[in-house]
């Protein structure tokens, strides 16, 4: 009798530790999960922003471009006025070829401006730039997602193995437990890149 009580009450003492070790388990998977939400909602945010700064950049680019393009048309209109008409006076001559001058010098500012970073040339290396970071986010943002669900369904597992007290549960619970860390790890790092995500 002393015997049994004692067996029952190590046995019992035994899922007592047991069930605290998977208490920690499921902390330590709820931190891990709180840093993968937290990824994966920078990961959202950074590619809206980036999309919407790639949208603005590229809005100036078009609109910059075009005052150029009608830069360049003028430009082609005196020279035109210029040679079309040989009676033109010498100063006449002067003024048309200083207003070209001008023009090209504008257009010079339009094409490049490293001053400004708002020449044309600046503008697609920036709106390239903006695009590339935003590319980035979207390709994080998929292993982000399913690193939650993964480590949701471990933290579940795990909570229905304390209850029920099946070895197999907790095993199952382990391994999804391992791959939404690695989901999560590789959200951060893009060290592999998964087919059939994102």
């Amino acid at each position: 009798m002393v015997w049994d009580e004692l067996a029952r009450e190590a046995d019992d003492e035994n899922q007592r530790d047991r069930d605290r070790w998977i208490g920690v388990y499921i902390g330590v998977l709820a931190v891990i999960l709180a840093i993968c939400s937290m990824g994966g909602g920078n990961a959202s945010k950074e590619a809206t922003l980036k999309n919407i700064e790639a949208a603005n950049i590229w809005s100036f680019f078009q609109a910059k471009n075009m005052r150029r393009h009608v830069l360049r048309l003028q430009v082609d209109q005196l020279e035109i006025a210029k040679t079309a008409n040989p009676a033109l006076s010498p100063e006449a001559r002067g003024l048309i070829d200083a207003k070209i001058a001008d023009y090209k010098k504008l257009d010079a500012e339009f094409t490049s401006n490293p001053k400004s970073n708002e020449g044309l040339d600046e503008l697609f290396v920036r709106g390239k730039a903006l695009e590339a970071e935003r590319d980035t986010a979207m390709r994080q943002d998929p292993y982000f997602d399913y690193g939650e669900a993964l480590l949701q369904i471990a933290i579940v597992l795990g909570g229905v193995a304390i209850i029920s007290g099946g070895s197999t549960l907790i095993t199952a619970s382990a391994v999804m437990g391992v791959l939404g860390t690695l989901f999560t790890l590789n959200g951060f790092s893009l060290l592999l890149d998964i087919p059939f995500i994102g």
